[in-house]
């Protein structure tokens, strides 16, 4: 389902508003949102439909990140930078997702399949990289992809929280990615 851009502004702003106050009635997730609680209601339903709602919506940016980023095509380290700016373009959609996220999350039941092609495709890509000697073969695929999202969705969430500054995200993350936090030996 193709959702305007109405919508997803809406949803990005119930994402964040769930986050802030995970206890909010509707009416105090209408109000955080800017909305009225009428229009929300017309928009979910109910709060049950709003959560599905938006990790629906979450199962969507997560697949149009890895789309965007071109990961089949992506030279390596392009590919790194694409997928850290298009993570970062929908940063109020990871905290909800980490805000929903249980540890039994990836382990393939019906419920949890949706994510099965994001974590496939960055496994997939951070593979080919090895493959293509820019990444070292001594750690997996799949550890690669646990240690970069849990990176992007740990300084999305330190942004939220005040503890790190947006402006420099993108590159501290490149920065911690491909070259660790060991200081440069002179």
């Amino acid at each position: 389902m193709r959702i305007t851009l109405q919508e997803e502004r809406l949803l990005k702003a119930l994402a964040h508003a769930i986050v802030v106050q995970p206890r909010a009635t509707l009416k105090d997730l209408a109000e955080t949102a800017g909305v009225s609680k009428a229009t929300l209601h017309r928009f979910c339903g109910t709060r049950e439909n709003l959560v599905t709602m938006l990790e629906d919506h979450g199962e969507q940016v997560l697949n149009q990140v890895i789309h965007e980023a071109d990961l089949k095509q992506a030279e390596p380290l392009a590919g790194i930078r694409h997928l850290i700016a298009e993570h970062l373009k929908h940063r109020e959609m990871l905290v909800f997702l980490m805000f929903q996220y249980r540890p039994d999350t990836l382990l393939n039941n019906a419920e949890d399949r949706r994510w099965l092609a994001y974590t496939q495709a960055m496994d997939a890509f951070f593979l080919r990289a090895q493959q293509l000697g820019v990444l070292r073969i001594d750690i997996s695929a799949a550890v690669f992809s646990e240690m970069f999202m849990t990176m992007i969705y740990g300084m999305v969430d330190a942004e939220r929280r005040g503890r790190a500054a947006s402006a420099n995200t993108a590159q501290t993350l490149e920065q911690l990615f491909l070259q660790g936090a060991l200081a440069a030996q002179p």
